[in-house]
């Protein structure tokens, strides 16, 4: 209870960050900074949905392990990812540490009935809190985008969800 009572007063800090931001026409924040398997990631916020804690999930059998199974989240069937099992550098949480993660949904605009299982949500990211940004590293799966730097050095590596939405792999939970 007290997982989604932070996350509903995280959504609505950020909403009203994001809000005031707008109107007092500061640099707007472009991604969702998160960390799965120990790396960081920033996420578009126009390719991003709704946050939510971790719920009961649904396993579906013969499927990839990737794929944790179905999750109701406000009404809606969807399919949950663990992202960094996805990427190959998870590894299986027990219910206590899933208990921890959150849920981020796609953006509906992207017409995908699925969430990401992210282990940490570390805020809104806008492009001047980079110092430098770098191409994807050669031979990365089409759905990276540039490698920020931020001033302190740590490297996040973009995610574009549409496109990893539209990958075969994705799109091939069957074991």
């Amino acid at each position: 209870m007290a997982n989604r009572e932070a996350l509903r007063d995280l959504q609505s800090r950020l909403a009203g960050r994001l809000q005031a931001a707008r109107s007092e026409g500061v640099s707007v924040a472009a991604w969702l900074a998160v960390q799965a398997g120990g790396h960081d990631y920033l996420l578009p916020l126009n390719q991003s949905g709704e946050i939510f804690p971790w719920t009961g999930v649904q396993p579906v059998p013969y499927t990839q392990p990737w794929f944790l199974g179905i999750a109701n989240l406000r009404g809606a069937l969807m399919g949950v990812v663990d992202i960094a099992q996805l990427l190959g550098h998870g590894n299986v949480r027990s219910e206590q540490e899933l208990s921890e993660c959150s849920l981020l949904a796609f953006n509906s605009a992207l017409e995908v009935n699925a969430a990401l299982l992210v282990d940490r949500l570390l805020g809104l990211r806008a492009t001047d809190a980079f110092t430098r940004t770098e191409p994807a590293a050669e031979g990365a799966p089409g759905f990276y985008g540039a490698i920020h730097v931020d001033g302190t050095g740590r490297r996040w590596q973009e995610l574009q969800l549409q496109r990893l939405s539209q990958t075969a792999k994705f799109l091939s939970i069957r074991a």
